[in-house]
């Protein structure tokens, strides 16, 4: 397949590149890694007339945390970037984003894809959109009117739909405060496909005990989800698998090619528990508990 005809334009600078856009309008596409886009041009599921690489805004490629312990990573930072970040750069505090991209495709398309490439496609079942979602990550966008900011609890709005406008540019992700005994899983029918449903668990532990933590989902609603029924079940001091079982309860997938939505149900409580399992691991203590 080859995709519709379209003009290739080269932005130099962000004030620049959403100035192009403002002009061009909707039949324009930025494009970074293109790991998401050209595969959709090619099917010509995706027919933009115009497309703006910004891959020669390289400030917008930087990774590393701040004296007040964010992790500040540019929109054009690549997966492979944050998986084979050293130790000093994310720390502990954020070594689950570092475990996560393993579930990323392929080498060759963390080696291209970019973080905001993905949280910009808005795919609810993407690792970013989740991890964004689940860990209270902010958003960062530029475009004519100026400099947005805008919570990941609000930026997805539906399947690839955001609050991102079509003359902005996502130049930077943060995420606010460390996640240090968290883990991200999923399931797909093969090793580097979507997946048909991932769960990420961030717990919070002080004393050797969980006192709460969140519990996000995706490839069960249109946009990656927060279960606050499975929260609850955390800091009422329940069991993984309860908090599984919550979580299962509470979801309401659709029924699809990859299974049904009972079997999705049943994907959540395996997931969510594991993904518990693997979170408490972080902490060092003895699996002896009722966890």
């Amino acid at each position: 397949m080859k995709p519709a005809p379209f003009r290739y334009h080269r932005a130099r600078d962000v004030h620049g590149t959403t100035a192009l856009l403002a002009e061009l309008g909707d039949d324009a596409k930025i494009i970074a890694g293109g790991q998401s886009l050209v595969p959709m041009m090619n099917f010509r599921l995706a027919r933009p007339s115009h497309l703006v690489d910004i891959g020669a805004l390289r400030h917008l490629d930087h990774l590393g945390t701040t004296p007040d312990g964010a992790l500040h990573i540019g929109a054009l930072t690549t997966h492979h970037t944050v998986e084979t970040a050293p130790e000093d750069v994310l720390g502990p505090g954020f070594a689950v984003l570092r475990r996560a991209m393993g579930w990323i495709g392929h080498l060759p398309i963390r080696t291209r894809g970019t973080v905001g490439g993905s949280l910009a496609h808005a795919d609810a079942t993407a690792e970013w959109c989740l991890l964004a979602r689940t860990l209270g990550a902010e958003l960062h966008a530029t475009g004519p009117r100026g400099a947005r900011r805008l919570p990941a609890a609000d930026f997805f709005l539906g399947p690839y739909t955001s609050l991102l406008e079509p003359d902005e540019l996502l130049t930077e992700i943060v995420f606010p405060r460390p996640a240090p005994h968290a883990a991200l899983t999923e399931f797909a029918e093969r090793k580097g496909d979507f997946a048909l449903v991932s769960a990420v668990v961030d717990l919070d532990v002080e004393d050797g005990r969980v006192h709460g933590g969140r519990v996000g989902l995706g490839g069960v609603a249109p946009v990656p989800v927060r279960v606050p029924e499975a929260e609850a079940v955390l800091a009422g001091g329940g069991s993984f698998a309860d908090c599984a079982a919550a979580a299962a309860a509470a979801a309401d997938p659709p029924d699809g090619a990859g299974g049904s939505a009972a079997y999705r149900r049943q994907l959540v409580r395996t997931l969510v528990e594991r993904a518990g399992a693997e979170a408490w691991a972080t902490t060092g203590a003895r699996e002896e508990r009722s966890r």
